[in-house]
């Protein structure tokens, strides 16, 4: 993996992680990152874990085979791993850099993504076209009847539901309240809602008793081959990015209706909102540039050059810089997102081969 210095805008060093490395992500708490290793070929899979201080590789935890996704709890406690080639999620202790737990899936688990709140985790299942979600107990409850010496844990995850009907289940978002997730069900033209249950003593299960259970909310349709879902941070809005018909779908989460539908350029893939939820970037798979999309006044604002095949994005922190993992020319753009002629490419920089994810970490002042 390649580290960027976005202070001095340049390439910093080059770290060696496990075979094939396909997915990342930060710890909201602590100085890493973790990087997931999927090994193709052997019998299992590996998670790097980045000392982002140091700029150094510090552990590797063994996981199953050919693992595809990585989330962190909002704590930085645990995180949750995606093994496609066995069929499995692994549940990592960070403190510990363990493996605490691990279940079944469904067939070729893709994604598996925490909700905000902890308490639940969903797994989208590209084989088996369906999404599985989970109780997470983070941390472990002690089990009633328990001792001292003795004690009991409550399982770290529990199968709560499964939901079936999506095709080609991949990416999928989860509302800021986590109270619903969107799937996307690439294999075709819809986007699954499912209603995720709320805690027993909340507001909502004091108002509705049918709010402590999953249920299916609705099948969506957008464009053909939604591959990538784009929640705003207010959670008002999500878009789908619909590969095969180079458009982007807006989905009203409150409502489960679709909006309109905007052509967006070739292959969309990846998307990212500004902070103030006003402005969609969209990465064109098919091409070399990057579209921006206004979400305020619904309309196609500029399209602004990258390398080769733009996939995954990242905003620096502050977002005054858009990065752009070009997947074919081995490189990562960095758009100046405000100037004054607007939006334009500052400058690229080498990334290795075949860069297809991205993320950034801010660390915090010295003292």
């Amino acid at each position: 993996m390649t580290v960027l210095d976005l202070v001095y805008v340049r390439a910093d060093r080059t770290l060696s992680v496990g075979a094939a490395p396909v997915a990342m992500a930060a710890n909201p708490k602590l100085n890493e990152v973790y990087v997931v290793n999927a090994q193709p070929g052997q019998a299992t899979g590996s998670v790097s874990v980045i000392d982002t201080a140091k700029n150094a590789v510090v552990a590797t935890i063994p996981v199953h085979r050919n693992p595809s996704y990585i989330s962190v709890d909002a704590t930085g406690q645990r995180a949750f791993v995606a093994n496609t080639g066995s069929n499995t999620l692994s549940v990592i202790d960070l403190k510990s850099r363990k493996v605490i737990a691990t279940v079944a899936t469904g067939e070729k688990p893709t994604m598996a993504l925490i909700a905000p709140d902890g308490r639940t985790v969903v797994v989208t299942n590209r084989g088996a076209a369906s999404i599985s979600v989970y109780e997470a107990n983070i941390p472990p409850v002690a089990v009633a009847g328990a001792t001292a010496s003795g004690s009991k844990a409550a399982p770290a995850l529990s199968l709560r539901s499964t939901f079936e009907g999506c095709p080609g289940a991949s990416d999928a978002v989860i509302l800021p309240d986590s109270s619903k997730t969107f799937v996307a069900c690439s294999y075709g033209h819809q986007v699954m809602s499912v209603w995720l249950a709320a805690a027993p003593d909340s507001w909502s299960a004091k108002q509705d008793a049918s709010s402590t259970s999953d249920h299916l909310l609705a099948l969506l349709d957008v464009g053909d081959n939604p591959t990538n879902l784009t929640l705003k941070p207010d959670g008002g809005e999500a878009f789908a990015s619909n590969q095969d018909s180079g458009s982007i779908s807006e989905i009203m989460t409150q409502t489960n209706e679709v909006g309109s539908t905007y052509a967006i350029g070739n292959r969309p893939a990846h998307g990212v909102v500004s902070g103030d939820n006003s402005a969609l970037w969209v990465s064109n798979l098919g091409g070399e540039a990057v579209s921006l999309y206004s979400i305020a006044d619904g309309k196609f604002l500029s399209s602004i050059r990258t390398g080769m095949a733009p996939d995954a994005l990242a905003f620096s922190d502050p977002e005054q810089m858009l990065l752009v993992a070009d997947t074919q020319s081995g490189d990562v753009a960095v758009i100046r997102t405000a100037s004054k002629l607007g939006p334009a490419l500052f400058t690229i920089l080498p990334a290795g081969g075949s860069p297809v994810a991205i993320v950034v970490k801010a660390m915090p002042p010295k003292a």
